[in-house]
């Protein structure tokens, strides 16, 4: 927990003459300088920094507790000591914060000389430096773990999945001592998904099944590929089937897509989360926007939500990634559904009971991915003979 501040943040401390570097602070009553050797104390309630000796004298003995320069009136407990000579305690090492809490101001040169394991050799007689000397000269250590590395298999490139830039391999090698020399440029081998998205130029439709009727969606896969496939193979696959919408807010959203019921299950088609796809003209505007649910960045999953009206402050923090399209009364029944105030959850059961997809967009892109490989084999295969006639 942050501490509060104090009324006075700062302390008054009097110098003479003022502002200027060579000014030596005092006592604003008696007008004895600070020394090292000065009792010095501060009035908490006003930040005025006076010596103890005038405090003592008019303030504690006469039991008259007003600020000496304001009259403002202090407790005893108000007095705060910042130096006093006479408590030897304060020489006391053991007693120090950073001792008694073992802080240590991290030094970059001892801490760089912790990875030679002989730091730790504090003291060592003849006879052990040299039986560590002729250790070191037969080390083979290097050696052996170099021998045992063996390079990842590279993904051949082809025409398809051939990237315009290079792997970067040739300057590695040239900076790095780590790495293998490369001499020849390669192109770097793209994502299959990468490849596939971009023959994925159509919109996606899916129908959504629920006992109050059924939702029309238009799903944006030329613009959120990822995010569009996972829903669609999930439906494909029958994920949603039977799942509830668990979340409802009048006037804000209603939340599905979690097998769990709990709103903290699901998991994506491919088992693991996956990232945002942001699209600077797709925004939570309007009514029926379809929208993925997450936990943080790049924790997409399965659960969805509807939206009941605009929201744009979830840009670029949820993938927007359909629209409804038909249904819109389906929509409206689903909202006047009531919820608890207190878990957003539907009194009323609203579930889904099947999915149907009626254009899948990524069917055709694989085709055309392997209708465009073929072609690149026959090509290849084709100059093959005429290299071997002529």
């Amino acid at each position: 927990q942050t501490p509060s501040l104090l009324v006075v943040d700062m302390l008054n401390i009097y110098a003479d003459p003022p502002g200027k570097i060579h000014s030596k602070y005092h006592c604003p009553v008696l007008f004895t300088v600070f020394t090292n050797n000065s009792h010095i104390v501060a009035i908490k309630t006003t930040g005025n920094v006076f010596a103890y000796e005038a405090v003592e004298q008019l303030n504690i003995k006469p039991k008259s507790y007003k600020d000496l320069l304001t009259d403002e009136p202090f407790t005893r407990q108000d007095i705060v000591t910042l130096q006093d000579p006479t408590n030897l305690d304060k020489f006391n090492v053991s007693n120090f914060f950073h001792v008694k809490n073992n802080i240590k101001v991290i030094d970059p040169d001892e801490e760089k000389a912790k990875l030679d394991p002989s730091y730790y050799l504090k003291n060592t007689n003849t006879e052990t430096r040299e039986t560590l000397l002729e250790l070191y000269k037969e080390f083979k250590g290097d050696d052996i773990l170099a021998a045992t590395m063996k390079a990842p298999e590279k993904k051949k490139v082809d025409k398809l999945n051939a990237a315009h830039y290079s792997t970067g391999a040739v300057s590695a090698s040239f900076t790095s001592t780590a790495m293998v020399p490369e001499t020849t440029h390669e192109a770097a081998a793209i994502e299959e998904d990468v490849v596939r998205y971009k023959y994925v130029k159509k919109k996606g439709y899916v129908r959504l099944h629920t006992n109050k009727g059924d939702l029309n969606l238009e799903l944006h896969c030329d613009m959120t590929p990822r995010t569009c496939e996972n829903f669609i193979k999930l439906c494909k696959k029958n994920y949603y089937d039977g799942t509830i919408f668990h979340r409802s807010i009048r006037n804000f959203v209603i939340q599905g897509g979690d097998p769990t019921g709990t709103g903290t299950g699901g998991e994506s088609y491919w088992g693991k989360p996956f990232k945002d796809e942001f699209k600077p003209n797709l925004s939570h505007t309007g009514r029926g926007v379809l929208s993925m649910a997450n936990s943080g960045p790049n924790t997409n999953k399965s659960q969805f939500f509807i939206t009941f009206r605009s929201c744009a402050y979830l840009d670029k923090k949820h993938t927007v990634f359909g629209r409804v399209v038909g249904g819109f009364e389906t929509l409206t029944a689903m909202e006047n559904v009531e919820s608890d105030p207190k878990t957003d959850r539907p009194k009323e059961e609203i579930r889904i009971q099947t999915t149907t997809v009626f254009v899948d967009p990524y069917e055709e892109a694989d085709a055309q991915v392997r209708i465009a490989g073929w072609l690149f084999f026959l090509k290849g295969q084709s100059s093959s003979l005429k290299n071997c006639v002529t």
